[in-house]
């Protein structure tokens, strides 16, 4: 299936990429195997769908971050790499339980599951999720999952069965800053149903740990940001994590900026001060980049506020 245009390609200056996006494109044995674990369980990853720069890191250091649902989304984002289309209601039945078996085989101890959008679905695949999260847990109780979930059109059924499936996180990304979100996300996003998302993940379960992100270099302003942020953590979000946003390609939405890994540190530690407990800041950091480290070193043990 072809990869649908996302706008026209712009006339004018092309941003040079600076220094600090160089990225090592070595690969070892784990890259190698995951990659092949994958490929024989017809299983789909975002990093080799969203065209992810850390994939070479993150998969040579043993972690992978799987999408369920197969590979065709039902929404149209500027941003996004993944394909859209019409998935028909097509589900794989075998999904979460050849997931859980590579997880189980490449000794994962901390997963992250995420999803295109399935709006052809009736519960927007929240079952889907919640299978594969027990599935995991059946094979190894002790590994730690986390679930990068659609909006599911705000709706409450599908979220509360994210819950019952007991994730450590629940994650949820917002990707930008109010003004821009009806630029460059499907028409069916919305930044204020996103917040109501996360709220009503902590509500329904105060135990969970919430997340999100945003992506910068969109033409975003500092104080936008900073909003932004705020706007988490009124939600009571616990983690985000901030990046660069990287145009796939030519049909995507433009860079407007190479945001300066300095103004990273900044946004960093603007935001620890508003009471998040972890945030993950800087050009090429994304949702689910080094996830269960920044858990595992960050998180785990401490007490919530």
């Amino acid at each position: 299936m072809p990869r649908i245009n996302h706008g026209n390609k712009k006339s004018g200056q092309k941003l040079q990429k600076p220094e600090w996006l160089k990225i090592s494109l070595s690969k070892d044995s784990n890259y190698s195997h995951i990659k092949k674990l994958t490929k024989m369980s017809n299983l789909h990853t975002v990093c080799e769908e969203a065209n992810c720069p850390n994939i070479y890191e993150c998969w040579n250091g043993g972690t992978a971050t799987f999408m369920l649902l197969g590979d065709v989304c039902t929404r149209v984002c500027k941003f996004c790499y993944v394909k859209s289309g019409k998935p028909n209601g097509i589900v794989d039945i075998f999904e979460p339980e050849n997931v859980a078996k590579t997880v189980n085989k490449l000794n994962f101890k901390y997963v992250v599951l995420t999803s295109v959008n399935r709006d052809d679905l009736d519960d927007g695949g929240a079952s889907h999720f919640a299978q594969t999260v027990n599935e995991i847990h059946k094979i190894n109780p002790k590994i730690l999952v986390e679930v990068l979930i659609p909006d599911f059109a705000s709706d409450l059924s599908s979220l509360s069965i994210i819950v019952n499936s007991k994730p450590t996180v629940v994650a949820h990304n917002i990707e930008t800053t109010e003004s821009l979100s009806p630029m460059i996300r499907d028409v069916r996003a919305n930044y204020h149903k996103s917040l109501n998302v996360l709220k009503t993940i902590k509500k329904l379960a105060p135990e969970i740990y919430t997340k999100s992100s945003i992506m910068l270099g969109l033409g975003e302003t500092e104080n936008e940001i900073i909003r932004t942020m705020r706007d988490l953590r009124k939600a009571d979000v616990s983690i985000i994590t901030l990046g660069q946003y990287l145009q796939p390609s030519s049909f995507h939405v433009q860079i407007k900026e190479y945001v300066h890994p300095k103004k990273f540190e900044k946004l960093k530690a603007i935001g620890l001060k508003m009471g998040f407990m972890y945030i993950a800041a800087g050009p090429l950091v994304r949702s689910s980049y080094k996830a269960g480290e920044f858990f595992v070193t960050s998180i785990k043990g401490k007490t919530r506020t």
